[in-house]
């Protein structure tokens, strides 16, 4: 039985435009989903267009049935086709990240997942529109309603209050393979204002890893009440473990989770030996991508005002020592946003990093920018729907594909979610030159 016209575009295109060239190497399983949903969403456009044309006495598929089986044959080359290009791509980015190749079992896992994934899409919206048909169009619309009003007012407030309550769950868990620091230059130690629970998560990686030199101040959201109270404890911290008294301070500006890269760390001890104080405060328990969605103004927030405050502290010492900022991801966007222009931040640092800015929207001048070129964070903008990326100081660490109108979108939009799973030197993922290759005054 020959499939409908729509059906076989639907699925033609949904299937080749997954199958693009992305930034990074893909799981069968990851390509699958993109697959999958975008598979299910070419065949609803085409649902609606072809209820559309029938309402204009226009039945596509017996006005048009001799194309049928030629533009199935078309559309079956082209996913070959794909398939094959696929292959090659995959497999050119695999070579330059140093992974395994992949084979013809990775495409079989792929179809079966696709399958099934449209399988279940299609078989929601046949549901849907039986109970449509049976309830009557009237009854439908008021259900839908009633059905949106509820997820509205009662689902997303639910599902949101649940993901809060699992980051603050995470962020307060304490993991047993860290140890409590016992040195008085690390926030969390006996000496510190600072309790050890009130780190978070990733306030606790930062103060317990190595090497040692390096003092290391941390705040986080349960240190204190309010902003205000927390930027005065990272201020007396700093005075406490004798971080004023170092030639170089780095202030950290961490990504939504809190969470300070430690390759960074090791970078800043390689650039600065012992001599250098790391200080970071945080600003937000949830994932990047969720404070970046709902919470960025935070982001700036607290890395202004810290900034503020150790700009104004260094001020009334007789040895001042320099002034750096840092920042990966979200951070790199936080902690640029401290300054009015570039001029701004030139003035008043020694030197900024900014590693895998989102878009490249950072301040550059006296600052060194960290960017992969397969990192789809740097390239990920909505304006990717209709231009190219500016990709300014990318390092070209994999192949590139060509930018195409909207494909590129939707292709880098499903790589975010694998962005920190490529290998050390691709996608999000940065090594020791985080700290090493910081400038100079």
């Amino acid at each position: 039985m020959r499939p409908r016209i729509g059906t076989t575009l639907g699925i033609g295109l949904g299937t080749t435009v997954s199958l693009a060239p992305s930034l990074l190497p893909r799981t069968p399983s990851a390509q699958a989903m993109s697959t999958g949903l975008l598979a299910a969403v070419a065949l609803a456009v085409a649902g609606v267009l072809r209820f559309a044309l029938r309402r204009w006495d226009f039945d596509i598929n017996r006005r048009m049935d001799r194309f049928r089986t030629p533009l199935l044959g078309v559309a079956v080359l082209a996913i070959v086709g794909m398939v094959v290009q696929g292959t090659h791509w995959q497999n050119r980015l695999r070579a330059a990240m140093d992974t395994a190749p992949i084979g013809p079992d990775y495409w079989l896992r792929w179809a079966l997942a696709s399958v099934a994934i449209v399988g279940v899409v299609a078989g929601i919206v046949r549901a849907t529109g039986w109970l449509a048909r049976k309830l009557g169009s009237v009854r439908s619309v008021a259900m839908g309603v009633a059905a949106v009003s509820v997820l509205y007012l009662v689902g997303v407030p639910a599902v949101v209050d649940w993901r809060r309550s699992t980051y603050a769950a995470a962020n307060a868990t304490i993991d047993p393979t860290l140890v409590q620091p016992v040195s008085y230059v690390r926030s969390g130690s006996a000496e510190s204002a600072v309790s050890w629970p009130s780190l978070g998560a990733e306030g606790r990686k930062f103060v317990t890893g190595s090497p040692a030199g390096p003092i290391r101040v941390y705040v986080g959201l349960d240190s204190a009440p309010d902003l205000d109270s927390r930027v005065a404890l990272a201020i007396r911290e700093l005075e406490r473990s004798g971080g004023f008294e170092r030639s170089n301070i780095v202030l950290a500006v961490p990504t939504g989770s809190g969470w300070i890269d430690a390759n960074a760390v090791r970078g800043f001890y390689e650039r600065f030996g012992g001599d250098v104080a790391l200080v970071g405060m945080q600003y937000s328990y949830a994932p990047s991508w969720v404070t970046f969605v709902f919470g960025r103004d935070d982001a700036v927030a607290y890395a202004r005002a810290l900034f503020d405050a150790v700009e104004r502290h260094i001020g009334t010492l007789d040895h001042k020592p320099e002034l750096y900022v840092y920042g990966q991801s979200l951070g790199a966007l936080g902690g640029s946003s401290i300054f009015a222009d570039d001029a701004d931040q030139d003035r008043r640092t020694c030197a900024a990093l900014w590693a895998g800015p989102p878009a490249g929207q950072v301040h550059r001048a006296g600052a060194t920018v960290l960017a992969n070129s397969s990192d789809p964070v740097v390239h990920w903008s909505p304006s990717l729907l209709w231009r190219a990326p500016e990709l300014r100081d990318v390092r070209v660490d994999a192949p590139v594909p060509q930018w195409l109108p909207v494909i590129s979108f939707l292709q880098t939009s499903a790589d975010l979610l694998a962005a920190l799973n490529a290998p050390p030197g691709h996608g999000h993922r940065y090594g020791t030159d985080q700290g090493t290759a910081m400038g100079a005054c």
